[in-house]
């Protein structure tokens, strides 16, 4: 019975294998009865018309052979198809494996690739090719097993056929010994395998003294004192005549400027003027540099300094310029501590200027009178003399100045180790800090801070420094009525003392403001500085000038100046205090800006401040609230005046030959305190010009009569001429 098979479906393209690739044979399909199709179709209808005739074929092939065969053909067929199926997904697999790109990194082996030859230019670039003449290398594994390994060149000493370049020491007993040796020697690490060595061999040049030694100990064992004996060997043959000219030079104490690093051990103290007066400073490295101006070494030095916040090394660069024959090693910028003609008596001075320095880390009110450091634009250091109080802070410095900060390195652990140490023998706490005597004498000569006189950042001297002479007396001469002196001075100490008065907001309102009005020359200002100097507090003294004119800026300088008032626990004076609080206007708008500013800043002052001014009507309204005190003070009596006389006679450095009745006398003049203390002051002068033991009252006379031709002289010193 014939058997009725499914007729083939049209297929597209690529269904019917027209997009395989060349070489490469499609799937047969339904090939029981032997039918074939054609690998390579362009269109549609062509397809459908081979199907249909494959389709006659095979049921003529079917119509033939009969039901017995079919089941034959059936399986040869399936056997076959699937066999032509491995056969298509292996090629398939081969085909994408080698289009497969390959990534960047993907292969697990290392690509050698060699310097090529230079052109004309000396440029050169990496080429494949070996490299002509390259040679095995010269260290190995045969090297590896002796004791020290000496790479040698041609020498351009006549003496010498061949020199060291470098020595390597690979004994595990030479290492150890060196590791005693050199010891605390920078850039030396005795505990690597591999120890090297470069020329001119610093480290033994600097070190022969205590190598030699270590040689010459009896009880060294076997392996260890053969090894550094033929260390010694090599090392005497290469350096010996750089040790003797080192120990001529030290015996002499001159020295040649090709040899100046060897008087330079790293770790070692040296002394030099740098910057200052002769300091002390640890020897870290030396190098021979040049630029512009020649060739010089560089002496690489630590000093001890304070950033503020806790103590650290700072490291110097001070170079000694090239020089020929032979020059005395005191004579050089910078040189060994062991030169110095004195260096015990110098080491206990620059010991005492570091306890000094020392005690100066944190903020401090000090008296100073010499000559300190400022800079220029560029950042070059310029002198500048100062005389008066000044406030050492470096941790102010460093955030308010305009100037370079000096950022310090931690110590290292070899000088922890000495600061533990030193507070063992102390007795002290382990939080405690406290300089060793050793870095007492490496300490920095200069500190930095502010002058409240000149109102600049400087770098002072520490010798320099000196404690405040206090005024005792100062609020004790000033002319106010009892109960006036008895409020200032009641508010200002309390709130020094920490008054704990809060507003209804956390942090407003807890300063004290005092308003001083009245006429010129009447005790504002000193009122202020006598209540300074009476509870021993800086006084730091604000103008308009100090504070620019633009708003931003006034904002900017009046909250520095505030932050720097109350660490300092400082009082305040903004003296002529109308510039900035007058009262605000329509048109000014400006003005307006600067008056909102100090209105809002003051509400958080915590602080004492002293306003002055003599146009108490022109103040803004809006600042009279925020006024605790306001004290008028009125023209002077004849009473008051007269005690100004006498105070200002008392203190005077000339004895006065001025009776009571000539004082009283002069009190009738209708003069201010300014005034008075300026024609004693000019009749003082007068006398000492005309050599008088004694001011006399014909000198005061002398002055006023010269006064009275001054444009708005009182009228009542014309009457009493």
């Amino acid at each position: 019975m014939p058997r009725c098979w499914p007729s083939f479906r049209s297929r597209s393209n690529k269904e019917a294998g027209g997009s395989t690739k060349p070489g490469k044979q499609p799937d047969s399909g339904s090939s029981a009865a032997g039918s074939t199709i054609e690998t390579e179709t362009t269109t549609e209808p062509k397809t459908k018309t081979d199907t249909n005739e494959g389709e006659k074929k095979a049921d003529k092939t079917d119509d033939k052979t009969g039901d017995k065969t079919d089941d034959k053909t059936d399986e040869k067929t399936d056997e076959k198809t699937d066999e032509e199926k491995d056969e298509k997904k292996d090629g398939d697999d081969a085909d994408k494996e080698k289009e497969k790109p390959k990534l960047v990194g993907s292969i697990a082996e290392a690509k050698n690739i060699y310097k090529g030859a230079a052109d004309e230019e000396g440029n050169w670039t990496w080429t494949e090719k070996y490299p002509d003449g390259a040679e095995e290398a010269a260290e190995n594994e045969e090297t590896a097993t002796y004791a020290v390994v000496v790479r040698n060149q041609k020498s351009n000493d006549s003496r010498k056929k061949l020199e060291a370049h470098s020595i390597i020491v690979q004994s595990p007993q030479v290492r150890a010994a060196l590791a005693e040796v050199m010891a605390e020697y920078p850039g030396v690490a005795c505990e690597l395998s591999r120890l090297e060595f470069e020329k001119p061999f610093k480290p033994f040049v600097h070190r022969w003294n205590e190598f030699t030694k270590y040689v010459e100990k009896p009880d060294l064992d076997e392996t260890t004192k053969e090894h550094m004996k033929l260390l010694h060997k090599i090392l005497d043959y290469e350096i010996g005549d750089t040790v003797k000219a080192f120990h001529d030079y030290v015996k002499n104490g001159v020295v040649c400027y090709k040899d100046l690093w060897m008087i330079f051990q790293p770790g070692n103290v040296v002394v030099s003027a740098h910057m200052g007066p002769l300091s002390a400073f640890e020897c870290a490295e030396t190098e021979y540099m040049k630029n512009n101006c020649g060739n010089f070494l560089q002496v690489r030095c630590d000093c001890v300094d304070y950033g503020g916040k806790e103590f650290g090394r700072f490291q110097e660069a001070i170079n000694i310029p090239q020089f020929t024959g032979t020059k005395k090693i005191t004579g050089l910028k910078v040189y060994p501590l062991l030169f110095h003609e004195d260096k015990e008596a110098l080491t206990a001075k620059l010991v005492k200027r570091g306890e000094v320095f020392e005690k100066l880390a944190g903020h401090h009110y000090k008296q100073y009178s010499g000559k300190a450091m400022t800079w220029n634009r560029e950042g070059n250091e310029v002198e500048c003399q100062i005389t008066g109080r000044i406030i050492v802070d470096i941790d102010s410095f460093n955030r308010f100045s305009p100037f370079r900060v000096r950022y310090l390195n931690d110590f290292n652990a070899n000088d922890l180790e000495r600061f533990s140490k030193h507070k063992e023998q102390l007795g002290l706490a382990d939080s405690t800090f406290v300089l060793p005597p050793y870095y007492q004498m490496l300490c920095r000569s200069r500190t930095r801070g502010y002058s409240l006189k000149f109102k600049k950042w400087l770098d002072f001297f520490v010798e320099q420094i000196s404690e405040v002479v206090w005024n005792s007396t100062a609020f004790e001469r000033l002319v106010l009525p009892p109960d006036q002196k008895e409020l200032i001075m009641s508010f200002s100490e309390s709130q020094l003392a920490g008054s704990k008065f809060d507003d209804v907001i956390q942090g407003k309102g807890k300063g004290i403001i005092c308003l001083l009005s009245g006429p010129p020359g009447v005790g504002k200002t000193l009122t202020a500085e006598a209540v300074a100097e009476n509870l021993r507090v800086p006084l730091h003294t604000l103008s308009s000038g100090d504070l620019g004119s633009d708003p931003w800026e006034v904002e900017r300088e009046l909250s520095s100046i505030l932050e720097l008032v109350a660490r300092w626990n400082a009082i305040l004076l903004l003296d002529e205090c109308d510039v900035f609080l007058e009262a605000r206007s329509t048109h000014e708008l400006e003005r307006n800006k600067i008056v909102s500013i100090f209105l809002r800043t003051l509400e958080y002052y915590e602080g004492i401040m002293f306003m002055t001014t003599n146009r108490v009507d022109d103040i803004d309204a809006a600042f009279q609230s925020r006024i605790h005190v306001s004290i008028e003070y009125p023209d002077l009596t004849s009473a008051s005046r007269r005690t100004i006389w006498a105070n200002f006679l008392q203190g005077s450095t000339m004895p006065s030959s001025l009776t009571d009745r000539d004082v009283a006398e002069l009190a009738e003049l209708k003069l201010n305190g300014r005034q008075i203390k300026n024609v004693l002051k000019t009749a003082q002068l007068l006398a000492a010009r005309k050599k008088s033991e004694t001011l006399d009252r014909k000198y005061i006379e002398t002055v006023l009569i010269i006064e009275k031709k001054r444009p708005g002289a009182p009228q009542q010193m014309m009457h009493y001429l």
